[in-house]
């Protein structure tokens, strides 16, 4: 059964609970180890929508998918490539996107689908990797293009980003749900620019667990952001970004201006 976890404040309270239509059943206990419903229920208008979880790392993916390492000449690589994001660039469902101070360069989002660990995870097998994942999500990966390359001698991932807000997911976990039936789209301002199947990934969801696990512990609400494929592109001052997932939700942030 599918259930979609979230994490709100409401009437300066933070709570979480599963979402059902226009309402919030909270729970108590540990999202990822027993929570348990409280008899509460919560309507969502008027919620300021927190990120699904606190994560201790979001480990990101590069040339994760077949259509763009074949459009950009990218060979593929015989294990993930990642990069950390840190947890000041953790960002909500509504929030603002910060436009960097120091940076004047091109900004681009990423669409990308999100898999939320629900156990403490180190080794496992791909046959065992499933069960450690709690769940998935929305990402919105947002990167300062041109950093990344500036200084030739220097490959620039960290700064680029992990600047304020550039690690934007939610606005949900949804539970239950096969990732391989799923696909990604991205629109700007409303128009589709991302739209791509995540049976394309190069690396599989359950293979990334097994395959990050194998080099460092992964913990309960860690996300692994799966990567991208084609039609990544600038944002401008004021754009709204919205990643949509069907059976996880829309993830809904203005970039450089202020939220929907």
């Amino acid at each position: 059964m599918t259930q979609l976890w979230a994490r709100i404040e409401k009437d300066g309270r933070a709570v979480f609970g599963v979402v059902e239509g226009d309402k919030l059943t909270v729970h108590s206990g540990d999202m990822f180890a027993g929570a348990a419903a409280t008899g509460e229920t919560l309507d969502l208008a008027g919620a300021q929508w927190l990120t699904p979880c606190v994560p201790s790392k979001m480990l990101a993916l590069w040339n994760n998918f077949q259509a763009a390492a074949a459009k950009n000449g990218w060979q593929t690589p015989p294990e993930p490539l990642y990069f950390v994001k840190t947890a000041n660039s953790f960002s909500a469902h509504g929030a603002v996107i910060p436009a960097p101070t120091s940076y004047e360069g091109r900004v681009i989002y990423e669409g990308e689908l999100g898999i939320v660990i629900g156990k403490p995870t180190r080794g496992v097998s791909v046959e065992n990797a499933p069960a450690q994942i709690f769940g998935y999500t929305c990402v919105n990966d947002v990167t300062a293009l041109e950093l990344l390359h500036k200084d030739a001698s220097f490959a620039q991932w960290t700064r680029a980003k992990n600047f304020d807000g550039f690690g934007v997911f939610g606005p949900v976990i949804a539970s239950g749900i096969d990732p391989a039936q799923l696909v990604i789209k991205t629109l700007l301002n409303g128009r589709e620019r991302q739209n791509y199947p995540v049976s394309d990934m190069i690396f599989s969801p359950a293979r990334l667990v097994s395959m990050i696990s194998q080099d460092l512990t992964l913990l309960p609400g860690d996300v692994i952001a799966c990567g991208t494929s084609l039609g990544t592109l600038p944002m401008k001052g004021g754009t709204t970004v919205e990643i949509a997932i069907d059976g996880i939700g829309v993830l809904r942030n203005v970039y450089g201006a202020a939220a929907p």
